[in-house]
C-alpha cells in the first residue's frame, strides 16, 4: 500500500493537532516544514507531508462566517433568527470548522440542511431552487415495481464526461496528465462502446480495470477540453434472497482489512458485536448492519475524504456521512463480521439527473454478490418508505454508471502526485509535473446524452 495513505494511521504531533483544531493552518504548515528538516521516521515524514495537503484543502471548504451564514439562511428560509443558526450548528446539521480562530460554516451547509432536515425543507421561501426529490422518488418506486415484476431492468446509456483546466492555474509548455473515468465492464455493465475521445489519448484502460480511465499526457493549449463519450448497457437483476437458503459454508475473500480506512479498530469490533449479537447467518447479519447504517446514521454532505483520517470511525462517532462514507462504513462492518464486502461507485444517472454516487456489494452463498445502497436506504427510512428501504438492503436500481470496482485502487498509468480523490474517480484527475490539480482547479462536467429502456437479460 502507498506509504502516503498508510500514514493516515499515524497520529499527528500534539502541537500540530492543537493548531489544526484552532484553525491556525499557516502556522501548522510552518511547523511541519520545520519538522520535515529533522531526522524523523519515514512514516511520520509521510504523515506530515500529507497533513500539509490536508491543511491547505480544509479552509476552502469553510468560507462562511457566522454573519454570512445567518444572511444566507435568512435569504433561503422563512423567519430565521440567530438561535436557528446556533441550533443547526449544535445538531451538526450545519458543518463548521475554525479557520484562524474564527467559526466558519461549510460552503454547502444550506443544501445540507434542506436535504437532511425535513422541517427546514418546509421553510424554504417560494421561488428558491429545490431538488425534485418527490419526482425522483416516484421514478424509483416505479422502477422497483418493474424490477420485481420482470426480475430485473436494463437501460442503454450514453454519457459524455469532460475536464478543462481553470485558466488562472494553467501552466504553458508544461506536461499535463489527465485521467477521465470509463465504466468498468463487469457485474451489471455490458457492451461498453467508446464513441469519441478528444484529444488523442495516450492510453485507454482495460475493460475490467478496477479504476478504469482514458488517459491523456502531453503539452496542450490553454483552451484544451479533454472529453470522452461512451455508451453501455446496464442489466440489473432483482434479488430476494432467503435466509433459510443460505449455505453453511461461506467464502472468506474480501473480508480482510485495507488500511487506512477499512481497519478493524476496537470501535469497529465493538460496534459489530453490538449490531450482530449472536447471529450467525451472514444474510441476516448484513441486514442488521444495513439497518444500523441506514437508521442510526444521517446523510450529510462531506468535505474531501482525504481530510478524514478514518472514514468509518468518523461516520460512527459523528453519526453522519454521505453516500461514500455510508457505503464504506457498511463494507467495513460487514468485513469485520466475516461477510465479504466490496466497493462500487461512479454515477447515479436517471432521466432527471446525473451525479456522483457510491454504494456497496456483499457476498452470500448461494446468491453470490448482492448489492446494497445505504444512502438510498437511509433516504427511504427517513421518508418512512418501508418497501424502498427493504429494496436497497439487497438491490440497487439500474440507473448506475460504475466507474470503480475497488476502493483506493491505483490508476494506470499512475500519477506522480496525490490525486484530488485518492480513493475514487468520478470527475477525473489532472496534474502537472510539479504539482497536482485539486478541487475547482479542474472544471468538470458529466452530461447524460441519452438513456433508453433496453431489453433486460439475465447474466
Amino acid at each position: 500500500m502507498d506509504l502516503t495513505l498508510k500514514s493516515l494511521m499515524v497520529p499527528l504531533p500534539e502541537d500540530i493537532q492543537k493548531l489544526k483544531g484552532y484553525g491556525a493552518f499557516d502556522l501548522a504548515i510552518k511547523i511541519i516544514d520545520s519538522r520535515l528538516q529533522e531526522d524523523i521516521p519515514s512514516i511520520l515524514r509521510a504523515r506530515l507531508e500529507l497533513e500539509k495537503v490536508i491543511l491547505q484543502r480544509i479552509p476552502g471548504e469553510y468560507r462562511y462566517s457566522e454573519m454570512d451564514a445567518l444572511q444566507k439562511m435568512e435569504a433561503m428560509f422563512h423567519d430565521v433568527t440567530p438561535a436557528d443558526l446556533t441550533a443547526v450548528r449544535e445538531s451538526d446539521a450545519a458543518d463548521w470548522y475554525y479557520v484562524d480562530g474564527e467559526l466558519r460554516f461549510k460552503n454547502d451547509f444550506l443544501e445540507n440542511i434542506t436535504k437532511t432536515r425535513a422541517a427546514w425543507d418546509q421553510r424554504v421561501r417560494p421561488g428558491m431552487k429545490k431538488e425534485d426529490r418527490e419526482g425522483n422518488f416516484s421514478l424509483l418506486d416505479g422502477e422497483i415495481a418493474k424490477m420485481k415484476r420482470d426480475g430485473g431492468s436494463a437501460y442503454r446509456m450514453t454519457v459524455e464526461m469532460s475536464l478543462k483546466i481553470r485558466p488562472d492555474v494553467w501552466q504553458p509548455n508544461k506536461t499535463l496528465r489527465v485521467h477521465l473515468p470509463l465504466p468498468v465492464e463487469y457485474a451489471q455493465v455490458r457492451n461498453v462502446e467508446i464513441m469519441d475521445i478528444a484529444p488523442k489519448p495516450a492510453h485507454i484502460g482495460a475493460p475490467r480495470h478496477p479504476q478504469r480511465t482514458v488517459y491523456f499526457e502531453g503539452i496542450y493549449d490553454a483552451e484544451e477540453v479533454f472529453s470522452v463519450r461512451f455508451s453501455f448497457e446496464n442489466h440489473t437483476a432483482y434479488v430476494n434472497p432467503d435466509p433459510a437458503a443460505v449455505s453453511a459454508l461461506q467464502p472468506t475473500f474480501y473480508t480482510e482489512e485495507s488500511p487506512p480506512h477499512i481497519v478493524f479498530t476496537p470501535l469497529i469490533r465493538d460496534v459489530v458485536r453490538e449490531i450482530v449479537g449472536t447471529e450467525q447467518n451472514p444474510l441476516i447479519k448484513a441486514r442488521k448492519i444495513y439497518d444500523y447504517v441506514t437508521q442510526k446514521i444521517i446523510y450529510s454532505f462531506m468535505r474531501p475524504y482525504i481530510t478524514l483520517t478514518n472514514i468509518p470511525e468518523y461516520c460512527i462517532t459523528s453519526r453522519k456521512g454521505d453516500c461514500g462514507v455510508l457505503a464504506l462504513t457498511f463494507i467495513t462492518l460487514c468485513r469485520a463480521a466475516g461477510i465479504p464486502a466490496r466497493w462500487q461507485s461512479g454515477m447515479y444517472a436517471n432521466p432527471l439527473s446525473i451525479g456522483n454516487h457510491d454504494w456497496a456489494e456483499f457476498y452470500v452463498e448461494p446468491y453470490g454478490w448482492i448489492f446494497a445502497d445505504p444512502s438510498f436506504g437511509g433516504s427511504a427510512h427517513r421518508a418512512k418508505n418501508t418497501e424502498r428501504h427493504d429494496f436497497y438492503a439487497t438491490n440497487i436500481d439500474p440507473f448506475r454508471i460504475p466507474y470503480a470496482s475497488a476502493f483506493q485502487h491505483p490508476m494506470h498509468p499512475p500519477l506522480k502526485h496525490l490525486r484530488n480523490d485518492p480513493y475514487d474517480n468520478q470527475n477525473g484527475e489532472a496534474e502537472y509535473e510539479d504539482r497536482p490539480l485539486f478541487g475547482d482547479e479542474r472544471i468538470t462536467k458529466s452530461t447524460m446524452i441519452a438513456i433508453e429502456p433496453f431489453e433486460y437479460a439475465e447474466a
